[in-house]
């Protein structure tokens, strides 16, 4: 029986997380580790300044008191002396689409786990607002696991997948989308006179790349991105690379 590893950033009693262990039930042997709480926008952010506390609270079942990420450092280097045959991260309750892949820690596990040679799914339910039903993404999630564990995925990839609310079935594999979203940051002050920001986002007008996360959503498809964790650059690489001899003369002269 393979062995899959469920986690999230939105806590191990979330719903969508109940979700998933529902869906993925008798495919494997699943097992549970994940943020004891909410931990949403942590990215791949690690716990270094005090120690990260670990509590099996249910059979195959550990809560942790860290980020997503710390949640896969000690499954993958603590729990399990075999690593999982297969990671899912989420189901995520709201999108993961464009640049919120960097701060998303639902994919901060997921890319956690494929660091750690460990193929890895990040799903979230493209949705905001109230309403939220997670059975068809935790469907889509157990149908992609049974094909990963069957063909594998590329070494160092993970795939992002993104399912809307009325999903009726289409699946489209799509670019990572540029930023359709412009950062607000709104102003008040507390009782004694700090001043305080709430970070939130508003869309703007652009429309996305056709062959995109957004677009696909948008339609009303599901979205599967493949995220690459090698970020070189290799036109860059090659470009530049007569600036070397630039930047060595200087610290001759």
């Amino acid at each position: 029986m393979p062995e899959i590893l469920i986690t999230n950033d939105d806590g191990i009693h979330a719903p969508g997380l109940r979700a998933l262990v529902k869906g993925l039930a008798g495919l494997g042997t699943v097992s549970v580790v994940a943020p004891s709480q909410e931990r949403s926008a942590a990215a791949q952010s690690l716990t270094v300044r005090h120690p990260i506390f670990c509590e099996q609270i249910a059979e195959r079942e550990w809560a942790i008191e860290g980020t997503p990420a710390d949640a896969m450092m000690v499954a993958l280097h603590r729990l399990f002396p075999k690593a999982p045959d297969l990671v899912v991260s989420g189901i995520n309750k709201g999108p993961n689409l464009g640049e919120n892949v960097f701060y998303s820690g639902t994919v901060g596990a997921a890319t956690e786990a494929v660091i750690n040679h460990v193929p890895a799914i990040a799903i979230s339910l493209a949705h905001r607002g109230s309403g939220f039903v997670y059975d068809h993404a935790a469907r889509l999630a157990r149908e992609l696991a049974e094909l990963i564990l069957k063909k594998g995925l590329p070494d160092g990839v993970l795939l992002n997948v993104n399912v809307p609310l009325d999903w009726k079935g289409g699946v489209r594999f799509t670019r990572q989308s540029g930023k359709l979203t412009r950062t607000v940051l709104q102003e008040g002050a507390d009782p004694r006179g700090r001043v305080y920001y709430w970070l939130t986002e508003e869309p703007i007008s652009d429309l996305p790349d056709p062959e995109s996360d957004y677009a696909a959503v948008f339609a009303g498809h599901a979205s599967i991105t493949p995220i690459e964790l090698e970020r070189t650059h290799e036109s860059s690489l090659n470009h530049l690379s007569h600036w070397a001899n630039l930047l060595e003369q200087k610290q001759k002269s």
